[in-house]
């Protein structure tokens, strides 16, 4: 680790890559308790200040996927859905509901985060999922069971039960303010192999990404990568302006496709479902310093929750929209469609004759 610092924190111009061993060693030994917080504190943010390479995330992905233990799956294909582990606060989130409608369509699909994470202190899955009532699985066995039901065929898993080495670093995540590098990384995290293929579909909001994700995707085990421009980072496109996405195959590369909501007969003026009327404005931007109030990311889970079982019943509105036009990006990303228009129609089906409902009451 001493080495390592050395080269990784000397400022601005004198800062060199660590070649992708030394970075996967120092991560292990972060990961395994033997060094003391203030170097790996260190560590994770002088990656991020100098700009990690490739190699280097690669390095620290293969140290943190070496603490998980994939299951084999009996389904053919699987879709991991990965938002922003720290959430959201600018707009009410609906993608919690999407593994459902993704199954309904015939594509086992699992999400995973954590109940909160700083800086952000958004709302979560975990958290909108409670919500709705969803008794989240304890475990991946659990979390097995409900992919392979074809009742199903969608769980949500905690990362304490996918990488709990990676997890226990919540605290100190939270304490060095800024998002390391293990925000990027553990989007490409998935505890089991289906028989045939699986894939990555996750987000971001600076253009630099999509070959980062999409290396990602291949360091990780993945079979290819859906990576959608959305908002706040996260899998949902904007409602309201033109977006892309990226499909990336074996080789890594992502191609890119363009994204229109008006093209799929999705019309707004706002870019993601409103946020509920709070007491506490939250604001654009939590600073570290001051977490959003617990009511107000409550108040915000209570309604995303209702505003996503509503469109699971078939009510219209910027709710559905999002879990019809992001189901559209996955169908059409894992050529599950021929068309964006092809995979809106599917979701709208799912969607109208109560298939996707269904699936989310089996949780």
């Amino acid at each position: 680790m001493r080495s390592v610092l050395q080269r990784i924190a000397t400022g601005p111009t004198m800062s060199t890559d660590l070649p992708r061993e030394d970075a996967r060693r120092a991560m292990e030994l972060i990961l395994a308790g033997r060094t003391d917080e203030v170097q790996a504190g260190i560590f994770l943010i002088a990656l991020r200040m100098k700009r990690e390479s490739d190699e280097e995330l690669a390095g620290v992905l293969e140290a943190i996927r070496s603490g998980v233990t994939e299951r084999e799956l009996a389904v053919d294909d699987l879709l991991c859905l990965a938002d922003p582990y720290d959430g959201y606060v600018r707009g009410t989130p609906v993608a919690p509901f999407l593994p459902a409608v993704l199954a309904a369509c015939g594509v086992p699909t699992l999400s995973h985060g954590v109940p909160a994470m700083g800086p952000k202190f958004g709302v979560t899955h975990a958290q909108v999922l409670t919500a709705g009532g969803v008794g989240l699985p304890a475990d991946a066995d659990a979390a097995v069971r409900l992919l392979e039901d074809p009742a199903c065929g969608w769980a949500y898993l905690d990362q304490h039960a996918i990488a709990p080495r990676l997890a226990a670093l919540g605290s100190l995540r939270t304490r060095i303010v800024k998002r390391p590098c293990l925000t990027t990384l553990e989007v490409a995290l998935c505890p089991f192999r289906p028989r045939v293929s699986r894939h990555l579909l996750t987000g971001f909001v600076h253009k630099a990404y999509p070959p980062v994700y999409a290396m990602l995707a291949r360091v990780g085990g993945f079979d290819g990568a859906v990576i959608v421009r959305g908002v706040e980072g996260g899998v949902v496109p904007s409602l309201a302006q033109a977006s892309r996405g990226y499909v990336s195959g074996a080789d890594g590369e992502p191609v890119e496709f363009a994204l229109e909501p008006a093209a799929l007969g999705i019309v707004h003026t706002e870019r993601a479902v409103p946020l509920p009327p709070l007491d506490v404005p939250i604001g654009s931007g939590v600073r570290p310093s001051s977490r959003p109030a617990t009511d107000a990311l409550a108040r915000i889970a209570t309604e995303a929750a209702r505003t996503g079982l509503a469109a699971l019943a078939g009510e219209p509105g910027p709710a559905r929209d999002s879990l019809v036009y992001t189901g559209a990006v996955a169908l059409y990303g894992l050529g599950r469609a021929d068309t964006l228009v092809d995979g809106a129609a599917a979701v709208r089906a799912v969607l109208d004759d109560g298939r996707a409902e269904a699936r989310f009451a089996q949780s």
